[in-house]
């Protein structure tokens, strides 16, 4: 069609200074988008003032600033692991859903892993680095649930998780008590154990494993600790996952422990109110810790910075097996010598 026509063949210029006015309007608040845009780590940030918590005033640019300032926390917790996302691109108050998978326009520093599920092969994400972390924020996530097992051993764990739940009316004395209890019950099985508050309502009971066992092996050992503290005081603990079941007491979640599953990573913001994050601390910092959500983005690095020393020290460097796995590995001798 020639400029200036309509489609019966009739010029109208007046039709014509509509169209061009339309364009010119288009480009300019593409230019008005374009110089709200940021660079940052290597990564194009869309809407960086874009408020997510709307009671701190925390923006995107704010959420990637945190994340800059505790990278080198954070990563040694992601690396090498598939992740489960919780976006809310627009905050926590708003719409907020699971990722498990890549989306239209996520950078490449989100590296892509293949996983076989049940209904085939399907590309996961992981991050390495932080123009990683900052891509993520880009896209809104402000949970990341790292898997219990990296990528190159993705069958044998090396983590398990006990997640302490309150349900209704349940005090955080009871809370820092069942985390106690688990420790010790975990410390009887030849497990060391570390704890970090969730960001939400609870604790997380984290012991480092050697990659023995595999998903079976692992869920079985842990469901037996959760059904033994739910057995020995059943007014106190419950492993019923429907919380009408709970009844005031805090469900003991073992169910972390299974392929596919994940735990919030430790520094991971949560998209809830009062911009959470989930931190590790010592067993003796227990009796300061006030709930799961005791610690905000606004005061974590200023708490790492004053801390002596890392709370999770020798976390990495711990090399445990389950006891199953001891006692195969104790069989396997006993063959071999005989």
């Amino acid at each position: 069609m020639a400029e200036g026509t309509n489609r019966s063949g009739g010029y109208h210029p007046r039709e014509d200074e509509e169209r061009l006015e339309r364009a010119a309007r288009r480009q300019a608040a593409g230019a008005r988008r374009a110089a709200g845009d940021l660079q940052l780590y290597g990564v194009r940030v869309t809407h960086p003032d874009r408020v997510l918590w709307a009671e701190q005033g925390l923006t995107k640019r704010g959420l990637i600033d945190y994340y800059a300032g505790i990278a080198a926390w954070i990563l040694p917790h992601l690396t090498g692991r598939p992740l489960a996302l919780k976006r809310c691109p627009s905050g926590p108050s708003k719409v907020c859903f699971i990722q498990k998978h890549a989306w239209a326009g996520l950078h490449p520093a989100v590296q892509r892993v293949p996983i076989a599920e049940s209904a085939g092969v399907r590309d996961y994400l992981m991050v390495d680095c932080l123009p990683g972390l900052v891509a993520l924020a880009q896209g809104g996530a402000l949970e990341l649930h790292p898997w219990g097992a990296t990528v190159d051993l993705l069958e044998t764990p090396d983590r398990l998780v006990l997640d302490f739940d309150p349900g209704e009316g349940v005090g955080w004395e009871a809370v820092v008590a069942a985390a106690l209890e688990s420790r010790e019950r975990l410390k009887a099985a030849g497990l060391e154990s570390f704890v970090k508050t969730t960001g939400g309502k609870g604790l997380h009971v984290v012991a480092p494993l050697a990659p023995e066992a595999g998903w079976d092996a692992l869920k079985e050992f842990a469901e037996s600790v959760a059904a033994a503290m739910a057995a020995d005081a059943p007014d106190r603990y419950t492993t019923a996952m429907a919380k009408e079941e709970r009844g005031g007491r805090i469900f003991v979640d073992y169910l972390r422990n299974t392929r596919g599953a994940s735990a919030v990573a430790p520094y991971s913001t949560r998209a809830r109110a009062g911009a959470p994050v989930a931190v590790p601390i010592a067993w003796e910092e227990l009796s300061g810790i006030t709930g799961g959500n005791h610690f905000g983005v606004e005061t974590v690095c200023a708490q790492l910075a004053a801390r002596p020393s890392d709370p999770w020290e020798g976390f990495f460097d711990l090399r445990q097996g389950l006891p199953t796995a001891r006692k195969g590995r104790r069989a396997a001798a006993a063959r071999r010598a005989g």
